[in-house]
C-alpha cells in the first residue's frame, strides 16, 4: 500500500461525505497524514447579485463553522494535522486542481440529487481527472 502524506476528503455535509470523513480518519492516522477538509460552495447555485453575494458570505461562515467543529472531531480521534478549506466554484475543478495531495477521499453520492443517478457525477468525475489516488466510499 502507499504511503500518504496528505489527504483530501471532500464534504458536503452529507451522510454519504461524513462516512468518508470517517474513513479518511482512519487512512489519515494509519499514514500519519495531513487531512485536509474541504468544503465546495458550488457558487453556480446563488446565481449573480449583491444579496446572493451576502448569501454567499453568510454560508461560507456557516462551512468553516461546521468543518472546524469536524475539524476538532478529527483531533480527538488521534489525527495530528488537521487543515480546513472552503472555496467557492466548481466542487470537481477545485478539488481535482488542489496541490501537494497524494489521496481524495469522497463519497459516492451527495445532496446533488440529480447527480446522483449512478455513482454520483462528481465522484465520477474526480475519478477521470485527479492526478492522485482517489477513494470512493460507499454506505
Amino acid at each position: 500500500m502507499s504511503s500518504y502524506s496528505k489527504i483530501v476528503v471532500a464534504i458536503d455535509f452529507s451522510e454519504q461525505s461524513m462516512k468518508a470523513f470517517q474513513r479518511a480518519i482512519k487512512v489519515a492516522m494509519e499514514n500519519k497524514a495531513i487531512l485536509q477538509l474541504v468544503h465546495i460552495i458550488d457558487t453556480k447555485s446563488f446565481g449573480i447579485g449583491a444579496y446572493n453575494v451576502k448569501f454567499a458570505e453568510k454560508v461560507k461562515a456557516k462551512s468553516y463553522s461546521d468543518l472546524e467543529s469536524i475539524s476538532n472531531e478529527a483531533k480527538a480521534a488521534g489525527v495530528e494535522s488537521v487543515e480546513v478549506l472552503v472555496e467557492e466554484g466548481a466542487p470537481v475543478g477545485i478539488l481535482t486542481k488542489l496541490t501537494d495531495v497524494d489521496l481524495i477521499i469522497c463519497g459516492a453520492t451527495g445532496y446533488n440529487s440529480i447527480e446522483n443517478m449512478m455513482i454520483g457525477s462528481v465522484a465520477e468525475r474526480i475519478v477521470r481527472l485527479a492526478k492522485c489516488d482517489v477513494l470512493v466510499v460507499r454506505s
